[in-house]
């Protein structure tokens, strides 16, 4: 039917008529489903079932070709070569119906504008030729459909040299060969509509020969017997009167003439109704002129049971169909045509999944939640209400069927989805399935789901919540929205009767039926458009949510983040599509200066998927970790109420990706959100022992800025000495690596990258010494000396590193000298209160000023600043030998000063650096000294 009649340029739509006809005839009136209704919907379902049987059988799509025509060619003469071969007879209905529906629109140009749109509308689309000739426009008028009569008539009635040569081919289009006089004629006047009185009609015809004579006198005649204005009609004597004479002068036979007057007389002349209007009657002439073009016209195309075409059938049907079985759905009584009507929609879903039509999809969902308010009833009523009404669980449940089923193809469809849950989860009803993250438990599985209260087959009466009996409520296709967009409200508890019992277990089961939670965990099979407008829809509810300080929508606002958590975790592997959105989300949400439930899962999220894409995704790793900022920007109320949390989920993270963080920036985030845990607990020194124990983790990426926490920990008076003096033995077993990454320097491919590298180490032991060196003024004596032995072992170890003895010098200003000043002040402005055994201090400084003066004696040798360098040194111990501690000279400082001086002198002596009358450039050095 759609093949032969739909597809032909000559021909109505019957298959479209048809399916017009059914949707018409489904729908109801004043909400009353009648018969016919039923019937017609069964019909439409019938057709769409079909349709979705035939395609679990399909033959492999045949490719698409290109339905329009590149040049001009004459529409009305194509033929295809082979009917009974898909290949080629499929692209070439196609064609021609392309062609039918451009010479529809074609026709609606020709009514607003003859002149211009209609012309240059059909040359743009190769059905006219670039110069227009009079052929082509007489088969145009003669084959195109729907075209307004009367503007027909009036061009071809037109005495324009154009519209006379057209008038000449349009009528040699016809063939009225073996026809009657009046029939010939009633098939002509059948195109076009004569406009005006009879005596403008003698503008069209040119010959006055017998023939054109008496068609004049038959439309004369039609005009005078079958319009109700003309009163006095003509008789058949002055009919026959007013024809004599026409044939050459002679009189046509009288018994011709009579039978012209007999047939105007009782078959009126009319012209085919315009597009749009009622189904003309299969009068004689229009059968005679149907058996006539049936000898002309193409073979008639047979096919099989493959669905072809049908892809082409289902776009025409499905809107129409959907709005019609929706509306039935909505009014219907009788659980036979809610099934009915739910076949039909799984049937278009399925059919639309095949030939991946996506507005069929989301018109499929929106129909469902199409919706009007009612008034509000509380929660136990709304269980009640639900768990008593099949509509309502059917569409529920075929909602969800088509989610789960046919996700790939919804798009702003899922909107409305999202809002249909969320309305369930104010009521509620999806308190028994919740989805979790690894945010909630670090043990759990991204994208598990678990159930807080697992769903039983049987309900005590103490487990169901006080109900009230069930009313009818208005039907909709929307009655899952409708029923969704309760309120809750708390009533008196009362003893729930048999059948409040299973209406509550039959709203569970449906709930469960729905298979809610796949939504998200299987959104890793959706296509990249319909996973993104997932996540939009759920950033959108979220956002929307967030808007107001009620704690209902704080609830759902926390509830699409677990969502939105939920479908980034399940899409690792395409998480560059989802991440602009889902941090803007997140970053969003952690601008809030109070602690909240919803902060609270967006800061643990952010953390959860970190910790969990890392692993997978390294060319994302420093995205991920720079997202990690986000924390670090909180407000120090939020900080401190999660700060624990915080830490272990860092500790976590570094010790499971530890080897996929390789650059500085992701080891500064890491570091830095460790580093504050310094200031208030202990948490988080786990993982930065972690790292700095295992030589693997430590790397010049993260070498500095390990120091630096480390030192902030070292410097915490929170927790036990323990820990800072732990923290300290990190330090200086740091320098190991320091040693073996400069042994490593000279296997560097170039000079200059060896060079680089040795610049970056000696930088990098700079910034270690610095870091002890301010800890030696900790107000603990067991820290400030654990540091300052710390601060010896970085320079004996790294004494047999000949790049990094070059850079001894630069460390006795800001490190050698700079120490036991500070430790002067101390003494000198604190109280033995604040710092207790300063004297061990101060003992342990002289001894590391004398210790690295001597190690760093070669390099002083080559040095120009030996001299002043060494006279610095016998400074520092001459205010050491004066410093007061408790308002009197220390004994022990005494007595180890002069030691350390003597030994100093004794090596720079067996050195020959300090030898009288020395002709080096050490010359002085000796006067000075002894001056000194």
């Amino acid at each position: 039917m759609y093949v032969n009649f739909d597809c032909d340029i000559a021909s109505r739509n019957v298959f479209e008529n048809l399916i017009n006809l059914l949707t018409r005839s489904a729908f109801p009136v004043n909400s009353q489903i009648s018969m016919t209704n039923t019937l017609a919907l069964d019909g439409l379902v019938a057709v769409i079932q079909g349709m979705a049987e035939r395609i679990e059988d399909a033959p492999p799509l045949l490719e698409s070709t290109s339905v329009n025509l590149e040049v001009y060619m004459p529409f009305w003469m194509m033929r295809c070569d082979n009917c009974s071969d898909p290949r080629n007879w499929v692209p070439f209905v196609r064609q021609m119906k392309s062609i039918k529906k451009k010479l529809m629109i074609a026709a609606n140009h020709f009514t607003q504008d003859r002149k211009k749109g209609f012309a240059k509308f059909l040359q743009e689309a190769h059905l006219l030729p670039e110069e227009i000739d009079p052929h082509s426009v007489a088969c145009l008028f003669m084959y195109t459909a729907g075209l307004d009569k009367n503007l027909i008539g009036d061009f071809l009635g037109n005495h324009g040299e154009l519209c006379i040569q057209v008038l000449h081919e349009f009528v040699g289009t016809f063939d009225f060969r073996d026809m009657c006089l009046d029939t010939a004629l009633r098939i002509f006047l059948e195109t076009f509509r004569l406009n005006g009185e009879s005596k403008d009609s003698k503008n069209i015809f040119v010959d006055k020969d017998a023939a054109l004579t008496i068609s004049y006198s038959l439309i004369l005649l039609n005009t005078d017997q079958h319009n109700v204005q003309v009163r006095k009609k003509m008789t058949e004597e002055d009919f026959i009167q007013n024809n004599r004479g026409i044939n050459d002068g002679n009189d046509l036979p009288r018994e011709f003439l009579s039978n012209l007057y007999h047939s105007i007389c009782k078959n009126e002349i009319r012209t085919a109704p315009e597009q749009g209007a009622s189904f003309p009657d299969m009068m004689p002439s229009l059968w005679i002129d149907l058996i006539h073009k049936s000898k002309k016209t193409a073979p008639h195309i047979t096919m099989d049971n493959c669905p072809y075409l049908e892809v082409d059938m289902f776009d025409i049907l499905a809107g129409p169909t959907i709005a019609a079985i929706s509306v039935v759905f909505d009014d219907a009584e009788d659980e036979d045509i809610y099934q009915l009507c739910i076949d039909g929609f799984l049937g278009a879903a399925k059919t639309a999944a095949f030939y991946h039509i996506e507005d069929v999809m989301d018109d499929l969902v929106i129909s469902f939640v199409i919706s009007q308010p009612l008034e509000s009833i509380d929660l136990e009523e709304f269980i009640m209400t639900f768990g008593e009404d099949t509509k309502a669980k059917m569409a529920t449940t075929t909602l969800c069927t088509i989610a789960n089923r046919y996700g790939d193809l919804i798009r702003m469809g899922w909107r409305n989805i999202l809002d249909c849950i969320l309305r369930l989860h104010e009521v509620s009803l999806l308190s028994a399935i919740v989805v979790t993250d690894a945010a909630d438990d670090s043990a759990v599985a991204p994208d598990s789901w678990h159930e807080e209260k697992p769903l039983t087959k049987s309900f005590s009466s103490a487990q169901m919540p006080s109900t009230v009996m069930p009313r009818r409520s208005p039907g909709l296709i929307g009655r899952f929205s409708q029923f969704l967009s309760f309120d809750a409200e708390e009533t008196r508890p009362r003893q729930p009767t048999n059948e409040e019992l299973a209406a509550h277990q039959h709203t569970l089961e449906t709930i469960q039926q729905c298979q809610i939670q796949n939504i998200f965990i299987e959104s890793k099979f959706l296509v990249t458009d319909s996973l993104l407008q997932l996540s939009q829809a759920i950033i959108a509810a979220g956002r929307s949510s967030r808007e107001t300080d009620s704690p209902e929508d704080e609830g759902i606002a926390v509830f699409c983040l677990k969502f939105l958590i939920t479908v980034t975790l399940n899409n690792r592997d395409r998480i560059l599509l989802l991440w602009k959105g889902v941090y803007e989300h997140i970053s969003n949400v952690q601008s809030s200066v109070m602690p909240s439930a919803l902060l609270q899962k967006a800061v643990f999220g952010l953390l959860s998927i970190c910790w969990q894409l890392l692993l997978y995704k390294e060319n994302l790793a420093n995205e991920l970790l720079r997202s990690l900022q986000l924390i670090l920007k909180l407000d120090a109320r939020v900080a401190d109420s999660y700060c624990e949390q915080i830490t272990q989920d860092i500790g976590r993270l570094i010790k499971a990706n530890a080897t996929h963080i390789r650059s500085q920036v992701g080891w500064r985030t890491v570091l830095s959100l460790l580093a504050i845990t310094a200031r208030h607990s202990e948490a988080g020194f786990d993982a930065l022992s972690f790292i700095m124990s295992n030589r693997s983790h430590l790397l010049p990426s993260n070498f500095v800025l390990c120091v630096d926490a480390a030192r902030q920990f070292a410097e915490s008076h929170v927790g036990q000495v323990k820990r800072s003096l732990h923290a300290l033995d990190l330090m200086a077993g740091s320098v190991d690596c320091l040693v073996r990454w400069a042994h490593e320097t000279h296997e560097g491919p170039t000079v200059e990258d060896a060079a680089k590298t040795s610049r970056d180490i000696g930088d990098m032991w700079l910034r270690l010494l610095q870091g002890l060196r301010k800890i030696c003024s900790d107000n603990r004596e067991e820290v400030r000396n654990r540091a300052l032995l710390s601060l010896q072992k970085c320079f004996v170890v790294v004494h047999e590193v000949s790049f990094l003895q070059n850079l001894w010098l630069r460390c006795f200003d800001p490190v050698i000298f700079a120490m036991p000043d500070e430790l002067l002040g101390i003494v000198q402005e604190h109280t033995q209160k604040n710092y207790r055994d300063m004297e061990g201090t101060l003992m342990l400084a002289m001894k590391l000023l004398s210790k690295v003066f001597l190690l760093s004696i070669d390099e002083l040798i080559r040095s120009e600043n030996l001299s002043k360098l060494w006279l610095d040194v016998l400074s520092q111990m001459e205010k050491y030998m004066k410093v007061k501690i408790r308002g009197k000279k220390n004994e022990k400082l005494w007595e180890l000063l002069p030691k350390l001086l003597k030994n100093t002198l004794l090596v720079m002596k067996t050195r020959c650096v300090l030898v009288q009358g020395n002709a080096s450039h050490c010359d002085g050095l000796w006067d000075s000294t002894w001056y000194e």
